[in-house]
């Protein structure tokens, strides 16, 4: 029986104990995110949205980047503990780069000056969209995931380790694997504290 819509947004979590087994191909993986760059909405219908996926060696080297330049900036005896987190991240088996192009944001600012600032804002709303869809895509396929913001540390790294184009900001990782941990409870606050219902 499939999930619902609901019971698979309440059953998306951040994974951190996550493998390299299998869970499914690499090639559904793509097939799951180019349905979710897709079909995911952009203001303007901008389609801003730029996704690079790493499998593999392409994965581990994203993770040990990480690693370098977090250890410029790292005590060495605090260090140990940043590794083993980084380390948790390249025990999965694929890594999602999120984007946004600023070339078109910036096209929108030009055409549509009236609303000029608010085009960045509306590009981060689109990128944060489609990493719930593609987060809960994944859950449905069997993998934990969590979202990550290492940005801008590891951004000219990224692009110059990937050819990425420079008008791509960078704006989130999404390690994932086959879950090997669940994940810690959550809270939730009272929904009368945060929903207003007028009939």
């Amino acid at each position: 029986m499939e999930k619902n819509f609901l019971v698979a947004v309440r059953d998306r979590r951040s994974f951190y104990g996550i493998s390299k087994e299998f869970v499914t191909t690499d090639e559904r993986v793509q097939e799951v995110i180019e349905e979710a760059v897709k079909h995911t909405p952009s203001a303007f219908n901008s389609q801003s949205a730029r996704v690079v996926v790493l499998f593999g060696e392409q994965h581990n080297k994203l993770w040990n980047v990480t690693k370098n330049e977090l250890q410029k900036i790292v005590s060495p005896e605090k260090f140990a503990s940043t590794e083993e987190k980084i380390n948790s991240f390249g025990n999965g088996s694929g890594s999602i780069l999120f984007f946004e192009d600023m070339s078109v944001v910036e096209n929108l600012q030009n055409q549509f000056p009236s609303y000029k600032e608010n085009f960045p804002l509306w590009s981060q709303q689109s990128s944060g969209m489609l990493q719930l869809v593609v987060w809960t895509s994944l859950e449905l396929e069997g993998f934990g995931a969590s979202l990550q913001h290492y940005n801008p540390l590891i951004d000219e790294a990224v692009k110059k380790e990937w050819n990425i184009p420079e008008q791509w900001k960078l704006i989130a990782q999404m390690p994932f694997g086959k879950p090997t941990a669940a994940p810690g409870d959550k809270e939730f606050q009272p929904l009368e504290e945060r929903i207003k219902v007028y009939k």
